[in-house]
């Protein structure tokens, strides 16, 4: 586990969030609830129309015996280049909250596509990404099995729903997307990949 300066939230919808040992200062559940209320509305620097919320990357925020405020973060897969800004963009705007806290990345369990909101994909394909489909993996399931292949289900345009569509590049901006086109109202458009 890495520590970084950020701020802090507690578990997030029906995922089950990072140990939190929580602190018996007076206030420590307020300022939790505070930070928590400013780190769900950071956005992913790479995705910037979901909340890292909606990303399913915050995944706690707890005050420590200290008061120190820690925030917990799970990057979508290993190496990611945007945890930097996340932590940045955390620690940011709790202090700008005056919050002082320090980001913790967390890398188990292992992000899981699975864990973006329901409102996140509808954000998703409101701006025209295909969110990926459920793959049922559970939390603290084990090694997640990650292929570079294109799913094996049908990709569905974002934008006509058509699920006649190709695969036009296995990688697209960033490496968690792939890059297709719609054979039926021949738009491209992004895929979120199913990890």
């Amino acid at each position: 586990m890495t520590a970084v300066s950020t701020r802090a939230g507690r578990a997030v919808g029906n995922r089950t969030a990072g140990t939190v040992r929580p602190s018996h200062a007076p206030g420590s559940e307020q300022l939790r609830e505070r930070a928590y209320a400013v780190a769900r509305t950071v956005v992913d620097p790479e995705l910037p129309m979901l909340t890292l919320e909606d990303l399913g990357v915050l995944r706690g925020v707890e005050v420590e015996a200290d008061g120190a405020v820690v925030v917990s973060i799970t990057p979508t897969y290993s190496g990611c280049p945007a945890m930097a800004t996340m932590r940045d963009d955390l620690v940011r705007e709790l202090a700008v909250a005056g919050i002082p806290a320090r980001v913790a990345v967390s890398l188990s369990p292992a992000w899981s596509s699975d864990w973006i909101s329901e409102h996140g994909r509808a954000a998703l394909a409101e701006a025209g990404i295909s969110a990926p489909h459920p793959v049922g993996r559970r939390v603290g399931s084990g090694p997640v099995p990650l292929t570079l292949a294109p799913t094996r289900r049908a990709v569905t345009c974002p934008r006509c729903g058509s699920a006649n569509t190709a695969l036009t590049s296995e990688f697209g901006p960033t490496s968690c997307k792939a890059l297709y086109r719609c054979t039926s109202c021949l738009e491209p458009f992004e895929h979120v990949k199913e990890i």
